[in-house]
């Protein structure tokens, strides 16, 4: 079975409030890197349907759901870039998480890192192995500790997918 692929990018900037939690990066569905399984649609698997011209609104358009034929589970691997504009932050956070808007099986995060800001924007690039299902969607989730909004200027969200044979 072939390996399935989606591969975003935005270059939108993204404002992430300093109120200390989590926020979901949002992904243009007009402007797709790669994404021939629709893995990143406007229409999700579980019915709910987006205009792609409101994207930066609305916070499914986060969600990556992970495809496979059949609603076989499979092993993911995600890679995530996040280019943070200067701020006086002094950490910056990511994570990859399952069903962060708690709308299948429930907020699960996994591959949390914190970085120390250095001089400057912060470029942080991150790579994890998780299981992923068909109906569990994905999403990367980025939070700082700055006193004001700090924008998010370029952020990319990969999963490769391959199949897991059951024992």
């Amino acid at each position: 079975m072939p390996v399935r692929v989606v591969s975003l990018k935005v270059d939108v900037p993204q404002s992430i409030p300093a109120d200390g939690q989590y926020h979901l990066l949002r992904f243009p569905f007009d402007v797709e890197s790669y994404d021939p399984w629709n893995m990143h649609s406007p229409l999700q698997p579980d019915a709910y349907k987006m205009s792609p011209s409101s994207w930066a609104t609305q916070p499914r358009s986060g969600l990556v759901w992970p495809c496979w034929p059949d609603g076989v589970r499979g092993w993911g691997t995600v890679h995530g870039l996040v280019y943070w504009e200067d701020g006086d932050y002094t950490e910056v956070r990511s994570r990859i998480v399952r069903d962060p808007l708690g709308i299948a099986s429930g907020y699960d995060s996994t591959c949390t890192e914190d970085h120390v800001a250095t001089p400057g924007q912060q470029f942080r690039a991150k790579t994890w192995g998780l299981f992923v299902d068909p109906q569990t969607p994905l999403g990367l989730m980025v939070r700082h500790n700055a006193s004001d909004a700090v924008d998010v200027t370029l952020a990319e969200f990969k999963l490769t997918v391959q199949p897991v044979e059951e024992p």
